[in-house]
């Protein structure tokens, strides 16, 4: 103890950096666990979290007596697993990419055009894939009549969904972790690669003798940071292009859209409030034990 009061005094101002950081997790991190409470409680606006009579596990019984959370739960896992090994794997196939251009202006120009798609807003997208694949003169469906072939009914066929849905996050998030990815590459020593030419490797053995196995520490944790999302879908995303599309539900509906409808519809607080509970006890769970298989496997790139 005496040690760390020490060790805090002489690194006072370094410590102090750390203020506002600390306070915006104590705001919007901790304090709004409090919340968390409205999943034991029959909440009644009028009388307030703390007024309102407690009502134990009823809420999670409502929630796990039927199938839906069955469903919900698979497709909030799939498409999260979908989309972490397609955007990484797409993601690290550009960050090499650029990594061996040699034009700046052509480098530069690459990068603005994959990374521009990360700050298009998720309804603005809702409105493009609308127009792509709508069953009257979507531009997909277009295509294909010009090519001599029957119109698809698109948004009445739920599998064809999580494909969709992959190619869309591909488009809009693999650039900024290619970023990401690019600038790791950007700090690795020159010195590997021209030994490795020195003995006559090529570039193709380069980079999957070089750059992938020293891209590993960051590639473990953008996987373990996602990860730690798995049990949360992205609600922007699966509202913003499926909506209240009914007959979709089966593939894409998950757990934040399914929470929302709850709310919306129902007005009960109390159960959303326990389905997000049951969401982030999963995800803690999730993330807690992929970081246990790493530190068997290898304790440099676990997390924590």
């Amino acid at each position: 103890m005496k040690r760390l009061l020490k060790d805090f005094v002489r690194n006072r101002y370094l410590y102090s950096m750390a203020i506002p950081g600390i306070v915006f997790l104590v705001v919007f991190s901790y304090i709004p666990l409090v919340g968390h409470l409205l999943a034991f409680k029959n909440f009644q606006i009028s009388r307030g979290i703390w007024g309102s009579d407690w009502a134990g596990l009823d809420n999670f019984r409502f929630f796990f007596s039927g199938k839906d959370w069955i469903q919900v739960t698979f497709n909030t896992l799939y498409l999260n697993v979908l989309f972490i090994i397609f955007e990484m794997i797409f993601a690290l196939f550009i960050a090499i990419f650029l990594n061996e251009i040699r034009l700046k202006w052509f480098k530069r120009t690459v990068q603005s055009v994959v990374f521009l798609p990360y700050f298009i807003s998720w309804v603005v997208v809702g409105y493009m894939t609308f127009v792509l694949f709508n069953n009257t003169d979507g531009l997909v469906n277009h295509l294909l009549k010009q090519l001599g072939l029957e119109a698809f009914n698109w948004y009445q066929t739920p599998w064809v969904w999580p494909i969709i849905l992959t190619l869309t996050r591909i488009w809009k998030s693999a650039g900024y972790l290619s970023i990401i990815l690019l600038a790791a590459i950007a700090g690795l020593s020159v010195d590997y690669y021209e030994s490795a030419r020195l003995d006559g490797a090529t570039r193709l053995q380069q980079m999957k003798y070089i750059t992938l196995p020293l891209l590993k520490p960051q590639i473990i944790i953008l996987i373990l940071l996602g990860v730690g999302r798995i049990f949360y879908g992205d609600f922007g995303m699966i509202y913003g292009i499926i909506g209240d599309n009914g007959i979709l539900f089966p593939t894409t509906d998950v757990i934040d859209t399914y929470s929302y409808r709850a709310l919306r519809q129902l007005g009960d607080f109390s159960m959303s409030s326990a389905i997000v509970l049951y969401q982030s006890v999963m995800g803690l769970i999730a993330v807690v034990s992929f970081n246990a298989l790493i530190r068997k496997i290898d304790k440099d790139s676990r997390l924590f």
